[in-house]
């Protein structure tokens, strides 16, 4: 099958020719691929620096959107012709950005009718990534002030619409092409984060105290962020990057994992329209190179996926 990944760890991002997918196991479903997602996380794979359970030559992509094939003999939730997406790790055979991947059927969930496939593919990662910094890291409760560094991302933009959903106000910071897109998302104020007084002003927006909470999605960020949480607050980061501890804030550093509860709880609001996610580019497998090129290099847009 027709494939796009790595030779070795730290090679180039090539078409592979690799094996066919074996049937499942009694756990497992056989998927074909429709659109595979595309992040920063896939170059860490690429590297080896993250084990997802392959080793090279192995396909990359961590996000599945397709259509279930072939379906274990223990597998009681999903049938051959459902439309599924999911973050499957850890990686069984393959990884997505391939034909046909096998995966473990308790890490996919249907796909909402009227859901574009492109939409499915780029949602998973971030979706849980923001729902697991709101919901498990923070704790974040109704009529609270909440933080998000680096709104303009797709990330930061689930986020923003996650929080405004469980009735925090949000004050965010994104670029000047950002701003519109921030407010609809939910935020009550947006600032520029160009302008380096951002985290006073942050203050001066909550009376001088700071916020209740705090997300940091821009790499390097963190200790700007934490300068705008209140004494004893929370604060999370998913870039990597925990500031030290102070002034009795706790710092939570948060990687994502997949939840297929969480997944299927998200998928519905996506399917409700209560939350909302634009695709920058959409290309084909061959393009896999200059698709991870382009999340890497931070083209704005939205997040990009491979149509396979």
């Amino acid at each position: 099958m027709r494939a796009a990944g790595v030779r070795e760890f730290g090679g180039r991002v090539e078409l592979l020719d690799l094996p066919d997918p074996r049937d499942p196991g009694p756990d497992e479903v056989v998927i074909e691929v429709a659109a595979a997602g595309v992040g920063n996380w896939d170059d860490i794979v690429r590297t080896g620096a993250w084990n997802v359970g392959l080793t090279p030559p192995m396909a990359l992509g961590v996000e599945v959107a397709g259509t279930v094939i072939a379906v274990g003999s223990r597998v009681t939730g999903l049938r051959q012709g459902d439309e599924v997406l999911g973050h499957p790790l850890q990686l069984r055979e393959q990884g997505c950005w391939a034909e046909y991947v096998v995966v473990d059927a308790a890490l996919v969930v249907r796909k909402p009718l009227g859901v574009s496939w492109e939409v499915a593919a780029a949602f998973p990662v971030p979706a849980l990534t923001a729902q697991q910094v709101l919901a498990d890291s923070l704790k974040l409760a109704e009529g609270e002030t909440l933080l998000v560094h680096g709104a303009g991302g797709t990330t930061g933009g689930l986020i923003v619409q996650l929080a405004a959903l469980r009735g925090a106000r949000v004050i965010a910071t994104a670029g000047p092409s950002s701003v519109d897109r921030t407010a609809q998302a939910g935020a009550a104020e947006v600032l520029d984060y160009h302008d380096s007084g951002w985290p006073e002003r942050v203050r001066e927006l909550t009376g001088g105290v700071g916020v209740d909470a705090a997300v940091n999605t821009v790499r390097g960020g963190s200790t700007d962020t934490v300068l705008a949480v209140r004494d004893g607050g929370r604060m999370a980061t998913i870039t990597g990057d925990p500031p030290a501890d102070d002034r009795g804030i706790s710092v939570a550093d948060v990687y994502v994992r997949p939840d297929a509860a969480q997944l299927a709880e998200l998928c519905a609001l996506l399917g409700d329209g209560r939350l909302s996610l634009s695709v920058g580019a959409a290309l084909p497998l061959v393009e896999a190179a200059t698709a991870l090129e382009r999340v890497i290099a931070g083209a704005s847009g939205g997040p990009v996926v491979l149509l396979v």
